[in-house]
């Protein structure tokens, strides 16, 4: 069902207007049954009715489309999203909550958000902004969370420009620090996305690609990606050791530096170097590395250079 000949808009703004665009599903509605489809479709559509009434979100005023074990939905730009990602969030998440008491079979929703520039005309929404809401709602690391984490019952991802315009900068029932950030890849979609799980510190992603902690464990304290906080940007990675992500060069011991490494390696630490610098031999020998008078390098020992420990 659609509202489209509700709210007026059909055949308007033919290059879009900027709306806040919401995409629900239900989870797991593959299993259930006819009657009980029925049943969760409908306490869906309370839920959301709620949410909305909580924000002053009349209906008629709003776009909405059945999608089956969904719901899109595209509101008025006059609607304040912080809102939106505050208040219409935490009542969707307490409706659930009452609904689910006592309940063998809960109903469990992933719900994308996004905002940009979305068309209508009498069939329905079509915009770049409406691909990203449902690619956000099907992501991998969403279906992951409700799938492996049975007591979570909603979860809300949110596109890097809503969170960057609008989570961050918090509000009343915003939490941006409860967002983590895992990259969403499918089919055209390479994006960074936004994780939120109510009333969680953090939803159980781990990495940048969203995978979950081991069972049992939690993601790392003080990892600033499992904080949900932006990585700091990178240089290209070339190499080997360190500069190829394998980890932090080797704390010194005793005035040197311990290595154990299976190849070549070259470490110039402390020295200062005048003059032509054409290069090292390596010597054959395992021990004390040196090289040829003339090449400026500078004097140190290596322990074990060019071999394995």
């Amino acid at each position: 069902m659609s509202s489209a000949g509700v709210n007026g808009e059909a055949g308007g703004h033919a290059g879009g207007i900027h709306r806040f665009v919401v995409f629900g599903d239900i989870c797991g509605s593959g299993t259930l049954d006819l009657a009980e489809k029925k049943h969760q479709r409908a306490a869906m559509y309370a839920a959301f009715d709620d949410a909305y009434s909580s924000v002053g979100v009349e209906p008629g005023t709003f776009h909405q489309e059945d999608r089956g074990d969904g719901i899109l939905a595209a509101l008025r730009p006059d609607v304040p999203p912080t809102l939106m990602v505050g208040r219409w969030i935490d009542t969707l998440y307490e409706s659930l909550r009452t609904h689910n008491q006592g309940r063998a079979r809960p109903l469990r929703l992933r719900i994308g958000m996004n905002a940009g520039l979305v068309a209508q005309d009498r069939h329905g929404l079509v915009g770049r902004a409406v691909d990203l809401a449902a690619r956000l709602c099907d992501s991998t690391p969403a279906k992951r969370i409700m799938n492996e984490t049975p007591e979570i019952d909603l979860v809300v991802v949110v596109s890097d420009w809503l969170y960057g315009n609008v989570v961050a900068e918090g509000g009343r029932y915003v939490e941006p620090d409860h967002y983590r950030s895992a990259r969403i890849r499918s089919k055209e979609t390479d994006e960074t996305a936004w994780f939120h799980v109510p009333r969680r510190p953090a939803p159980p992603l781990i990495g940048r690609d969203g995978e979950l902690p081991p069972e049992g464990e939690r993601p790392p304290a003080g990892d600033p990606e499992a904080a949900g906080e932006r990585p700091p940007a990178r240089a290209a990675r070339t190499g080997v050791g360190p500069s190829r992500g394998d980890g932090p060069t080797p704390r010194p011991v005793g005035g040197n530096r311990e290595y154990h490494v299976g190849g070549d390696l070259l470490d110039v630490h402390g020295n200062t170097i005048h003059g032509g610098f054409t290069g090292i031999r390596k010597d054959s020998g395992r021990g004390t590395g040196s090289a040829p008078s003339g090449t400026g390098a500078g004097t140190g020992a290596a322990t074990g250079a060019g071999e394995p420990e």
